[in-house]
């Protein structure tokens, strides 16, 4: 044992003076001299350099459980520390050359590169080795979808998902304050402008398309609001939209009624800012008051308050011409002439019209009867009696016979239209008095005033 005990120390100050020891490494600068060192004899002697496993640890197995764990036979099973993986065989032998049977390394373990998402990127505190934390950030505009922050795990995984950065946050997009504006006179719209908006998204700045609910600037704007929207799109389908109202008003002076016995007839929507509306009267009644009131922009109506009196005719005239003045685009006129109360046709006449009183009012129709030969004749309109000379000269004046039945219907600009020889039905009568032009007028606005025979 002695003799034992002086090699190890001689061995221990050789390599302490050349330092010629590589740890790990399985050399020895001792020569492989058996000739001069018996094998047996340094069985339980050092032989191999100590191992030494950076990041790593060595388990050693003598080959007769002697205390040196680097003698001849010496078998170590090599185990590398969390994170780190073996490079090289799992068993090392120490062998008769007082070399170790293979090198060995312990290097840290590392993850796959992670890719660089679009739009963002990540930073890491050690690259992709185990251990490491990596953290994804997005550029402005987008968010990140995914895990935030991920490590290189001992099985050379990250933990988690690679995270991407998505555009979710719609475009931006703003509209005008309300727009508000008065038709102008005689208008029920007003023409109404803005700035089309411009959308801006937060992320790469494009936008593929812009979408307008409601109708285009400088169109023209009925009364009332109206709702506007805009709608912008971004590449990723997010959207954005903003709302306003344009508000378009109408100065109005209210409603005005046709007078009783009359009609009104209005301009625009009757009683807008510059609408106008005219009044008349039926036949028989003369118009008394404003003939056309304007509504005016202070919300008044001008001028006054029209009203329909019975028609007064005068008989007292000197003259025919002076009579049919009085009934000028007022009255349409059937004149039954006979040269007797007692002729059968006038009689005949006479008993047809009178159940067809309300369809002769309905046509502004006076009737006037001229009865008699000159001098026994008189004329008599309704009540009242025309002087024989008027009854003469209204006969002259129209050309009408004197010693027989005859009619004539004249319109309201005082035209001879048409003359019986016989007795006519009312039927014919309105068929040939409602072709008139002024009566289909008549009839429009008596249809809009309701005016009827029961």
């Amino acid at each position: 044992m002695r003799s034992h005990s002086v090699c190890f120390a001689l061995l221990l100050a050789v390599g302490a003076r050349f330092n010629l020891a590589y740890q790990g490494s399985g050399y020895s600068p001792l020569e492989d001299d058996e000739d001069v060192y018996e094998h047996n004899r340094y069985k339980d002697t050092p032989w191999c350099s100590p191992i030494k496993v950076k990041y790593g640890y060595a388990s050693c197995r003598s080959p007769h459980g002697g205390y040196y764990k680097n003698v001849l036979g010496t078998k170590c099973d090599i185990r590398c520390q969390k994170g780190y993986e073996l490079h090289g065989p799992q068993q090392l032998i120490c062998q008769s050359n007082k070399r170790w049977s293979g090198k060995v390394l312990c290097k840290q373990k590392r993850c796959p590169t992670l890719s660089m998402p679009p739009n963002g990127g990540f930073k890491c505190l050690d690259g992709a080795y185990f251990n490491s934390r990596c953290e994804y950030y997005c550029s402005p505009g987008y968010q990140l979808k995914g895990d935030r922050i991920v490590q290189c795990m001992d099985n050379k995984f990250w933990s988690g998902k690679p995270a991407s950065c998505v555009d979710m946050e719609p475009p931006r997009i703003q509209c005008p304050s309300v727009k508000e504006k008065t038709a102008e006179p005689n208008k029920l719209t007003a023409r109404v402008f803005w700035d089309t908006p411009e959308g801006r998204d937060t992320a790469d700045g494009i936008l593929t398309d812009v979408i307008l609910k409601g109708l285009p600037p400088g169109s023209h704007f009925s009364e009332g609001d109206h709702k506007i929207q805009y709608t912008v799109f971004d590449r990723a389908e997010n959207k954005g939209t903003c709302k306003f109202l344009v508000k378009v008003k109408v100065r109005r002076c209210g409603k005005l009624n046709a007078p009783e016995n009359g009609y009104i007839k209005c301009s625009g929507d009757g009683d807008n800012y510059g609408a106008t509306c005219e009044f008349s009267c039926i036949g028989g009644y003369d118009l008394q008051g404003s003939p056309a009131r304007v509504c005016q922009f202070n919300l008044g109506w001008s001028g006054t308050e029209p009203s329909c009196t019975p028609m007064n005719i005068n008989v007292g005239v000197r003259t025919a011409a002076a009579l049919l003045d009085q009934f000028y685009e007022k009255r349409r006129l059937l004149i039954i002439s006979t040269p007797t109360a007692a002729n059968f046709f006038y009689r005949l006449q006479l008993g047809m019209l009178q159940p067809a009183q309300c369809g002769l009012d309905l046509r502004h129709i006076t009737v006037i009867e001229l009865v008699g030969v000159f001098p026994a004749q008189l004329g008599r309109i309704g009540l009242k009696l025309m002087p024989p000379a008027l009854a003469l000269q209204l006969r002259l004046l129209l050309r009408i016979p004197h010693h027989n039945f005859s009619m004539v219907v004249v319109d309201k600009h005082g035209v001879d239209k048409e003359r019986y020889p016989f007795p006519a039905t009312p039927a014919e009568l309105f068929t040939l008095i409602d072709s008139f032009p002024l009566r289909k007028d008549e009839m429009k606005l008596q249809a809009e005033g309701g005016q009827s025979c029961p």
